[in-house]
């Protein structure tokens, strides 16, 4: 028989849960109670306890500080802990603290005779487990790693994935295994985190999802394994007999485990149910399970078999990126974040797959780089925090994900833009403008136009504020370009004067020889020429040393 322990600073809590259950009927034959945690110690010290409903949020100490001391002193005990509020710390401490379960008040009956059950089957398991003898403590202790790393030495084609192959490998690590047995492998992908967690957190909740999958996939199944793999994935492996057929089952089983790991463990979560195989199939089953995940880019929290899968059609209605270029050059960040989304959330889900939404997402992002060139941006001014790469990054996993990047791009842009309008100066948005426009025939009406000044007005402040003209300071900048590409280029010297807005090539000539006496040509041979008297003289001095 059982012991049970309810430690509650509110009595009538505890005195509900001592009434409202049939302990005899689940085998309970003594029920102990405590209000504080100074109290559960001392019946701790004098009876042996095997179960322990706790609160967490007790005056003087929390349920959570007891549940610590009776791990480190009754590893036996089994923890239930009770609480008011659904917290994510709560819940992360419970799974650390390696409790049974974790309960909101008020306590349903039924649910807690469940937990009940569980924790008297696990502390059977135990009790059976230590009567073992030393080298049996051992080998069970040792078996299921061992079985672990079996399939991902089959994964990571370690182990060559063909018959004889895989009996000789299972033959030396003493694994029971027989060619003609069947397999079924269910993927699951953790598809976002609903909230920013640090590494660790992750790799807790994680731990849960595997615990839960090996609780409620598993269920009755006595032959199965659950393996943590890399990038937020979990494969279940189910040891299947011939003609068995688990469909509906696991249909119903998939769903139940994705709804409650998205509510409880904090994230979006997809199953993906293979089909029976043997083991040297194992890797190309899986594969073709990664290949459904990496296509599924439509939906969250749901349950596909491979049996039901379709290939997609590749063909959709592509966004009109040249309409929102121009909406973004005239600063309408707002209307084409409303367009996008519309349009986004209109694609048909069942052509949608991963290679349309990276075609979706390539278009998107050149539409954007191009928009902010125009604007005299450079795109890592605005995207290179860790945030905004981390955006990138997991844009093309899902329609969820690139809604959220277009959002992120677009408003980081509009703010950007705004936030250097508003500090730039009338002359430094003339020189921004010119430099935008070099390879342009502009005039000084069309730069006076771009600031809303007249143009003698804005030639006298222009002047004041740089010492020169506004045409004189275009002339300067066109010069300036022109040098560096007739030292630094082979361009034809027709294509350097039409590049900086040039259209009369004679013209260009005679402005260019007025202020450097020497024309284009001249100006070419005799920088190029030094630059190679400076490479030999270079290669000289090299040789010497």
């Amino acid at each position: 028989m059982y012991q049970l322990i309810i430690v509650d600073d509110e009595i009538h809590a505890v005195e509900g849960i001592r009434l409202g259950m049939d302990w005899s009927k689940l085998g309970i034959d003594k029920v102990l109670t405590a209000h504080t945690v100074k109290q559960a110690k001392e019946l701790f010290e004098e009876k042996r306890i095997d179960i322990m409903l706790c609160d967490i949020e007790m005056p003087q100490a929390s349920g959570l500080e007891l549940a610590q001391w009776v791990r480190e002193r009754f590893p036996q005990t089994e923890t239930i802990f009770l609480t008011c509020h659904a917290d994510f710390d709560y819940a992360k401490q419970a799974i650390r603290l390696g409790s049974l379960d974790y309960i909101l008040k008020p306590v349903p009956f039924n649910e807690l005779e469940k937990v009940i059950l569980k924790a008297k089957e696990r502390i059977h398991k135990e009790a059976e487990f230590i009567q073992i003898s030393q080298f049996g403590q051992f080998w069970f202790q040792l078996q299921p790693m061992l079985n672990e790393r079996f399939w991902q030495d089959i994964l990571n084609q370690t182990i060559p994935s063909n018959p004889q192959a895989l009996s000789l490998a299972a033959a030396d690590r003493n694994i029971e295994y027989l060619a003609e047995m069947l397999f079924l492998p269910i993927l699951i992908n953790i598809q976002r985190w609903h909230k920013s967690l640090t590494l660790r957190e992750e790799k807790i909740l994680e731990y849960g999802l595997k615990n839960s999958a090996e609780e409620i996939l598993l269920k009755s199944k006595k032959e199965g394994l659950v393996i943590a793999l890399s990038n937020r994935r979990i494969l279940t492996i189910l040891s299947l007999e011939e003609k068995e057929d688990l469909t509906a089952e696991l249909e119903q089983e998939g769903q139940r485990y994705v709804e409650e790991c998205s509510h409880y463990f904090y994230c979006d979560i997809s199953c993906y149910i293979g089909q029976p195989v043997h083991g040297h199939e194992m890797l190309d089953m899986v594969n073709k399970l990664n290949e459904l995940d990496r296509n599924n880019v439509a939906y969250n929290n749901k349950v596909f078999f491979l049996s039901k899968s379709q290939i997609n059609s590749s063909h959709y209605e592509a966004a009109n990126i040249k309409l929102w270029s121009v909406m973004l050059n005239k600063d309408s960040f707002d209307e084409v974040l409303s367009e996008s989304t519309e349009y986004l959330n209109g694609l048909d889900r069942g052509v949608l797959n991963a290679d349309l939404l990276n075609r979706v997402y390539q278009d998107f992002q050149q539409m954007m780089y191009f928009v902010l060139q125009t604007k005299g941006i450079q795109a890592h001014q605005l995207y290179s925090d860790s945030f905004s790469q981390q955006m990138s990054l997991n844009a093309t996993r899902s329609l969820t994900n690139l809604l959220e990047w277009v959002e992120h791009t677009l408003i980081k842009a509009k703010e950007y833009v705004h936030s250097v309008e508003q500090s730039l100066t009338v002359v430094q948005k003339v020189m921004q403008f010119i430099q935008l426009n070099i390879s342009k025939d502009i005039s000084r009406e069309e730069i006076a136009n771009h600031v809303f000044l007249n143009p003698d007005y804005l030639t006298r402040i222009f002047k004041k504020e740089t010492g020169i003209a506004v045409s004189d300071y275009l002339f300067q900048e066109r010069l300036r370009i022109a040098k560096e590409l007739l030292i630094k280029t082979d361009m034809q010297i027709s294509a350097i004067a039409s590049h900086i807005g040039y259209v009369n090539f004679s013209h260009f000539s005679r402005m260019f020889k007025k202020h450097t006496n020497m024309n284009p040509n001249e100006f070419r041979n005799t920088h190029q020429q030094s630059k190679s008297k400076i490479i030999i003289s270079g290669v000289e001095e090299d040789t010497r040393l």
